[in-house]
């Protein structure tokens, strides 16, 4: 059994020494994050207040709206000079923050923080990573929350007895790596032992695009396989909502630039309560958005449906790849344009959808998020249909999509479906 020096969650005597990049943070970055984000946010709310403005007194739309030249030209004076002093404060904030950034110092961010950035980034993470915001997440491989290094010196100092059998875990939508802890249970850090592998986590901005992460973590994969301390026989991918699509994308990033170690290595894929087809939530929002921009005069409002992230608007359908989205408006609405996007050839793929409903259910509700026919890979037509063969299928009833991961009888499957050759 080969396995790192830290065996669970809560052990202090994790020996990191260089090998991995201390996750401290800057207490000045934090606000310079914050005072962008509480701009931007006025900025936003202005906009809307004033097309709402220049809307109503601009008259009625039957006559014309023949108010709306002079509304128009008063209103931008008075909101305009409001973004103005909103912008100059700003800057005024961030230049305050420059100089003082280095009396605030710095602390290891605990894990109320981590959570919080976590849903940030699922929510807005694309606005974050565009705008240079200091909160953006950027992708890593982590273990108990510490960045890893990706070189071979500094890795076999985390993982002394490395195995030849990689786990890696990728999380969902709005979490972190850090969440994979679930009422004291992990399931990569319980799994070790029953499979004699070392488990590493990969943390990420979930709004971005589902394709953009796919394709760095293709990229993140091929380092950490040319790093690994011992050649990795085999490489294990167990992804959790999202997670699921992203793992399934970088698969197909990594087999069109070809000559991939981390692929010709990948065994098996587990997607755990996984929307191979969307989720009903995100289709949900967008009828909602539709609606809101049906009257010109909430119209204005439709914009904070406009606020969410790609990689929400990704999970509509279950997008996957760049041509799902690319050249499309994200918040139109459309049917699913998908082609097929089949699952990774020569692995052994499992889909496991959780169902809040008891066993033996006629019609089994889903997850709470994911329905059970999307977790399984299933559609009504058979062209999107992933070929997850039946007995690699699995419903955990009476389990909601969090409960997935902590179940016993979640773990109990993915230990049989893991174990087996």
């Amino acid at each position: 059994m080969c396995r790192s020096r830290r065996s669970d969650a809560g052990a202090g005597n994790w020996d990191y020494t260089a090998a991995v990049a201390k996750r401290t943070r800057k207490h000045g970055d934090d606000l310079v994050g914050a005072s962008r984000l509480a701009v931007e946010a006025t900025e936003r709310v202005t906009e809307i207040v004033q097309e709402m403005h220049t809307t109503i007194a601009g008259g009625p739309a039957l006559l014309g709206a023949p108010l709306a030249a002079p509304v128009g030209a008063a209103t931008s004076l008075v909101y305009g000079s409001i973004r103005g002093v909103t912008r100059l404060v700003g800057k005024g904030v961030e230049l305050a923050l420059a100089t003082l950034t280095p009396l605030l110092g710095e602390s290891t961010p605990g894990p109320e923080r981590e959570t919080f950035l976590a849903a940030l980034n699922g929510v807005i993470g694309d606005h974050l990573a565009a705008t240079n915001n200091p909160m953006a997440i950027e992708m890593r491989l982590r273990r108990a929350g510490e960045p890893l290094v990706l070189e071979k010196e500094a890795l076999s100092g985390v993982f002394p007895d490395a195995s030849r059998k990689v786990l890696v875990l990728v999380h969902g939508s709005s979490m972190s790596d850090l969440q994979w802890t679930r009422h004291g249970h992990d399931h990569g850090l319980a799994l070790e032992p029953e499979l004699g592998c070392t488990a590493v986590y990969v943390h990420y901005n979930s709004g971005l695009h589902v394709s953009t992460n796919g394709r760095a973590l293709d990229a993140l994969l091929e380092r950490l396989v040319a790093a690994w301390p011992v050649d990795v026989g085999e490489l294990v991918i167990l992804g959790h909502s999202m997670g699921g699509l992203v793992a399934r994308s970088a698969c197909h990033y990594a087999e069109v630039r070809g000559d991939s170690r981390w692929r010709a290595a990948l065994t098996k894929l587990v997607c755990l309560g996984t929307p191979h087809h969307g989720a009903p939530l995100e289709r949900g929002g967008n009828l909602l958005q539709r609606l809101v921009g049906v009257s010109r005069y909430s119209a204005p409002l439709a914009r904070l449906g406009k606020l969410r992230s790609a990689g929400v608007t990704d999970l509509r359908y279950g997008y996957v790849l760049d041509e799902h989205w690319s050249g499309r408006d994200r918040f139109a609405h459309h049917g699913d344009p998908r082609a097929e996007a089949a699952l990774p050839a020569g692995v052994a793929c499992y889909a496991l959808a959780g169902s809040t409903s008891a066993e033996g259910s006629r019609r089994p509700a889903g997850d709470g998020l994911v329905p059970v026919a999307s977790a399984l890979g299933r559609h009504e037509d058979s062209r999107l249909t992933l070929d997850f063969p039946e007995p690699q299928r699995w419903v955990a009833y009476g389990c909601d999509h969090f409960d997935l991961l902590d179940r016993p009888a979640v773990f109990a499957k993915l230990r049989e479906w893991l174990s087996a050759q």
